[in-house]
Order: structure tokens, then C-alpha cells, then sequence
């Protein structure tokens, strides 16, 4: 037998490699991509029924991504379980209004950031408003370490306790500008005054808490 017969057809080669791919073929990081976001797009048009188990497995799906990446963003595995929390709570809320665009992840991450956006700029004004309640601005913004942090806490909470103790007419305008950051006009249209009033009430919001913190800012308790 001649030796070439021995040999396979090199023009043969090309199609029995061709009819193997099929088998040997895997997705594409793309296509997994397409395919996810198609069944995420049909568990959240089943949580728009009322599918609690749909919601389930979104959650299932997404919590460790969502608390990694905010555990990196925050520093704290802690916050960011609480943040991806109500981020899926917020969702699950809002089903009604998610528009099928295969883009749930986006979307979920998007609620998640603006979360923690807005929650640092509460913490910073925060911050701006504890120094302006202390008597001749004895108190600074404690240092950046686990013990000014434990600090700053706790005067929040002091604060929070003594803005509760306030009649609503002055403890309103002041939680609206000093906390959630509302510009005077916005503050006057919510509550149905004067931007004067509004300014007025705020200032007068101050001095009493400055008067009711006194005894903390000094050593003491209330």
C-alpha cells in the first residue's frame, strides 16, 4: 500500500475540523451577557406580577456583586450590606416603573451609588452643621480614625435627639436646609411660608438647639 494512503486527506482536514466546532464551541462573554440580561428581564417582568421567588433570585444573583462593590466604595462590609439592602428593596419598589432595556445590573448599581451619593452628602452636611451648634465653635470635625468617627457619631446623636425635642413649625425647615439640603424657595413651597419665615425659623431652630445642647457640649448629659 502506497505510504500516502496512510496519510489523511489534507483537503479533508478542513471539513472534519468543521464538523466538530459545534461541539467544541463555548459562549462568548458576550453572548452569556445577552443571555443573562434576557432572564433578568423575565424575573423582573415576573416581580411586576407579584413573584416574590423572581425577586429572590435576582437577589440571589446580584447580592455579592452589589456588597463587594460597595464594600471597595465604602470601606466597610458592614455599610455595605445595609446599602444593597434597601437597594433591593428599592427596586423591588419600583418594579412597576423598570423598563425592559437589558440593563437590570446597570440599573441596580445605579440605585446602589446614588444611595451611597446621597447618603455622604447627608453625612457631610452633617458635618457642616454639628461645628455651628457648639458655642464659640469649641467643637472641630474630629480626625480622620476609628475614634473621631465614634465621636462624630455620637454627637450626631445627640443632635438627632435634641432636633426631635423641637416644635415641628421650627424642626421641619431646619431637617429640610441643614440635612436634606433644600434650598430656601423649595423649603417655603413644602411648608407653605415666606422664604423669610423659613430663614427666620431656621435660625431660631439653632439657637435652640444650641441652648438644649449646652449641657453635652460641656461634659454633660441631657
Amino acid at each position: 500500500m502506497p505510504v500516502a494512503a496512510l496519510r489523511p486527506d489534507p483537503l479533508a482536514a478542513p471539513t472534519t475540523r468543521l464538523r466538530r466546532a459545534p461541539a467544541q464551541m463555548t459562549a462568548t462573554p458576550e453572548a452569556v451577557r445577552t443571555d443573562r440580561a434576557l432572564e433578568d428581564g423575565a424575573l423582573m417582568a415576573r416581580v411586576k406580577e407579584g413573584d416574590e421567588q423572581a425577586f429572590a433570585d435576582l437577589v440571589n444573583r446580584y447580592k455579592d456583586l452589589l456588597v463587594n462593590y460597595l464594600t471597595r466604595m465604602t470601606r466597610s462590609r458592614e455599610r455595605a450590606e445595609d446599602l444593597a439592602q434597601e437597594a433591593f428593596v428599592r427596586v423591588y419598589r419600583s418594579a412597576d416603573r423598570y423598563r425592559e432595556r437589558g440593563q437590570f445590573q446597570a440599573f441596580l448599581f445605579r440605585i446602589a451609588t446614588n444611595q451611597l451619593r446621597s447618603e455622604e452628602r447627608r453625612a457631610a452636611r452633617w458635618r457642616g452643621l454639628l461645628p455651628s451648634l457648639v458655642a464659640e465653635q469649641r467643637l472641630r470635625p474630629p480626625a480622620p480614625s476609628p475614634q473621631g468617627a465614634a465621636l462624630c457619631d455620637e454627637a450626631v446623636d445627640a443632635v438627632t435627639t435634641a432636633i426631635g425635642r423641637l416644635p415641628l413649625h421650627y424642626r421641619a425647615p431646619v431637617v429640610l436646609r441643614e440635612i436634606e439640603g433644600w434650598p430656601y424657595a423649595r423649603i417655603a413651597e413644602a411648608l407653605g411660608c415666606r422664604e423669610g419665615t423659613v430663614k427666620s425659623r431656621v435660625h431660631r431652630a439653632k439657637d435652640l438647639l444650641r441652648e438644649d445642647l449646652h449641657d453635652y457640649w460641656n461634659g454633660g448629659s441631657k
